[in-house]
């Protein structure tokens, strides 16, 4: 009976140990989100794996002000929401209602917020525990 394991201590060294798993299991995943949500390979609306050459993979389409990263097919929803957006639009495209419009407001509204976020001090804390996890890994 010369050494006794003090059982509140050991309740502590276990709840720590969950708490740490709990935590590396949510930045896991707070990582994969952003990392197949940015994707440099495939389209940032629809998904799709877009075969993009390493000259062209930055290459966002400037002459209408596109930031984004596009298949062929989103990339010419995204012109004619532009040109909806200054008053035109093709009227041969009759799917390009008013709720077609707001389904492109709103995702370009998530990007902006999405953004936003990756801005955020907390985001940056966030990445550097990140970067440190693979450094003690």
């Amino acid at each position: 009976m010369a050494e006794i394991i003090s059982l509140n201590a050991k309740l502590q060294l276990s709840q720590d140990k969950r708490d740490a798993l709990i935590r590396k299991r949510k930045i896991l995943a707070v990582q994969k989100v952003f990392q197949c949500t940015r994707c440099a390979q495939k389209c940032e609306k629809c998904g799709v794996h877009t075969e993009l050459s390493p000259e062209t993979r930055n290459d966002h389409d400037h002459s209408i002000g596109c930031p984004y990263r596009f298949c062929e097919s989103c990339q010419d929803e995204y012109r004619d929401f532009v040109n909806r957006l200054k008053g035109g639009g093709d009227p041969a495209c009759y799917w390009h209602n008013d709720a077609w419009f707001e389904s492109w407001r709103r995702w370009i509204d998530y990007q902006a917020a999405t953004d936003r976020y990756l801005k955020t001090p907390e985001f940056f804390q966030l990445i550097q525990e990140l970067k440190q996890n693979r450094l003690d890994e």
